[in-house]
């Protein structure tokens, strides 16, 4: 049926929403996709209804020719499946938790391994019965502190995640192959560009883990990749470790005067004024003193040592402490420990204390894996307003372990050889993980193999942000005066506008539209009456189905005008030949 514009559920707007931060955001809202209910909260109006399920659709056949089944999970959930698994308590302040009226608790799931695992352990029982993918479109609800970018991270969102469930460790590499395969697949169909990253599982846990990225300057995420074909986010980038040094011949360590220099420049300035030699930052250790949350609401101080021409990365830094918050330690952290002399902290003191030693602060000390044994360092004496140069690693100090916090630059070398990275920015658009055991272990997940012992099966989890793929294609497809959807997920295939008070052109309008559903085609008639021409062609431009048909003037003649809205162009033809022009274009 062709749908009329003067009864569908449709306003645009003239103004963009004050809330705006980014095309995407600006566009769904004015057109009529979306409208805003709270922060990081959006209702969905019929035409962002008709995007999201086109892509939704592209997303399932994608999923059936890879075999996975879908299903459809609540998203309340019970907490004990993520009590036991942990994640209760691992997510923290970013899972919605309530209560119904007899005080059980409930959660929005953010995701749903636990009743993915659960349901198969009910229904499966042999390894005849495995290999197994399921999968659900889902809206999911996450706590973020700070929603913003409209679609691309908000509180609620819509989500593919699908689950493969193998008897063994090479049927997961099988299943994980094939949903891998699929994505590729989806996002080519999808037009988006994407870069395949390493990744790190974070919450999700298991071994294996990979990101899509769509490469774009609004991206949250940096990721690294070099020449060679070596990819990954910073949170999962390891950094080359130097050879160690002998020991031998190197200097003592040496106390120095070092007033007012809390700072590495600072510090450099001083040091090259007053110590034989041309130092940099990169001859300094910087140690930044963090705060640790742990899930049992405890909070340990940390010691991090790293070159001071690096700064800690806060994604790097939430990743190597999880599932532990972590923030920079306060001025009632450092009153609290009076040993931490701010500006002047080292991991060594004349007295043979060693920062980390239970006999100096208690406090556990990390280190960067480039501060390998036998670099020599200036750092903090911690002794206010004193530093020390050719401190030795491994010989004058130790530490509690390695940590990868620090930045990532352009031009680090790749871990795999494969040479220099450089640095750019994405947005998420599918993980893939494997899981392992992890779930399926703590659940109680096991079959009989062909021996008739029992196994934990081993799992697979892939996601794919359904809600921001929309909002990413919205932002690839505009230009100054609206959206440019591409065909596959126009919420239209073509969009009719009656113009001018000719009733003729109303009639023929109307024709058309008729022959053009008849021929397979999803038509917007633009059949209001008394609006003008500009505000009718304003709104098609903002609305951002890609072909548009004006019926006005020319209809007397029997022409109509065909406008592409993604190249511009605009050709008049006999109405007769309309159909057939836009059939094969």
């Amino acid at each position: 049926m062709v749908t009329r514009l003067s009864t569908f559920f449709l306003r645009t707007l003239r103004e963009d929403p004050s809330d705006a931060e980014v095309t995407s955001h600006r566009l769904l809202v004015r057109a009529g996709y979306i409208r805003r209910q709270a922060p990081g909260v959006f209702a969905w109006l019929p035409l962002g209804l008709k995007v999201k399920a086109k892509i939704e659709t592209i997303i399932r056949e994608e999923m059936a020719a890879a075999g996975a089944f879908e299903v459809h999970f609540p998203a309340l959930l019970p907490r004990e499946p993520y009590e036991v698994t942990g994640r209760w308590d691992e997510y923290g302040d970013g899972l919605f938790r309530l209560q119904d009226r007899k005080g059980a608790d409930y959660l929005l799931a953010p995701t749903h391994e636990e009743v993915f695992t659960l349901l198969v352990k009910d229904l499966y029982s042999s390894y005849k019965d495995l290999p197994l993918t399921i999968f659900q479109i889902q809206d999911k609800y996450r706590d973020e502190a700070r929603p913003r970018a409209g679609l691309l991270r908000g509180r609620e969102f819509t989500m593919k995640d699908a689950y493969s469930f193998d008897a063994t460790d090479a049927g997961l590499d099988a299943s994980y192959q094939a949903q891998r395969d699929a994505y590729e697949r989806i996002f080519s169909r999808l037009g988006l560009e994407y870069v395949i990253v390493a990744a790190d599982a974070g919450a999700m846990g298991g071994s294996k883990s990979e990101e899509f990225l769509h490469p774009t300057a609004i991206g949250e995420d940096t990721f690294v990749r070099s020449e060679g074909g070596y990819a990954a986010n910073v949170e999962a980038f390891t950094t080359v470790v130097p050879d160690a040094i002998p020991f031998d011949g190197l200097g003592e360590p040496i106390i120095f005067d070092s007033p007012d220099t809390p700072t590495i420049t600072t510090l450099v300035d001083h040091s090259n004024a007053v110590l034989d030699g041309s130092y940099t930052a990169a001859d300094t250790l910087k140690n930044v003193v963090l705060a640790l949350t742990h899930l049992d609401g405890s909070r340990e101080l940390v010691v991090v040592g790293l070159p001071g021409d690096r700064d800690v990365d806060d994604k790097r830094v939430e990743v190597a402490f999880a599932p532990a918050e972590v923030e920079a330690a306060t001025a009632d952290d450092f009153e609290k420990n009076p040993l931490l002399v701010k500006g002047y902290i080292g991991p060594w003191s004349a007295t043979g204390a060693v920062l980390g030693e239970e006999s100096a602060t208690g406090i556990r000390y990390f280190l960067d894996p480039r501060v390998v044994d036998g670099t020599a360092w200036i750092t903090g004496a911690n002794i206010d307003q004193k530093h020390v140069h050719s401190l030795v690693a491994g010989r004058d100090f130790t530490s509690d372990g390695f940590i990868e916090v620090a930045t990532v630059r352009e031009g680090d070398p790749a871990p795999d050889g494969s040479g220099p990275v450089s640095l750019a920015r994405g947005m998420e658009i599918g993980h893939v993980f494997q899981l392992g055991r992890k779930y399926a272990e703590v659940l109680g997940l096991k079959v009989l193999d062909e021996n008739g012992k029992l196994v934990t099966v081993t799992m697979g989890s892939y996601g794919i942000g359904v809600t921001r793929i929309l909002a990413i294609i919205a932002e690839l497809n505009n230009d100054d005066r609206g959206l440019i959807w591409p065909e596959s997920v126009a919420p239209f295939d073509v969009h009719v506008v009656a113009t001018g008070r000719d009733a003729a052109a109303f009639t023929l309008a109307e024709s058309l539209s008729s022959d053009l559903e008849a021929a397979g085609f999803d038509v917007l008639f633009d059949d209001r009456p008394k609006v003008s021409p500009g505000v009718k062609f304003g709104d098609a431009e903002l609305v951002g189905v890609p072909r548009i048909v004006i019926v006005g003037r020319g209809a007397a003649d029997g022409e109509v005008e065909l406008w592409d809205r993604r190249t511009g162009d605009r050709t008049v033809v006999p109405a007769s030949e309309a159909v057939a022009r836009l059939t094969a274009s």
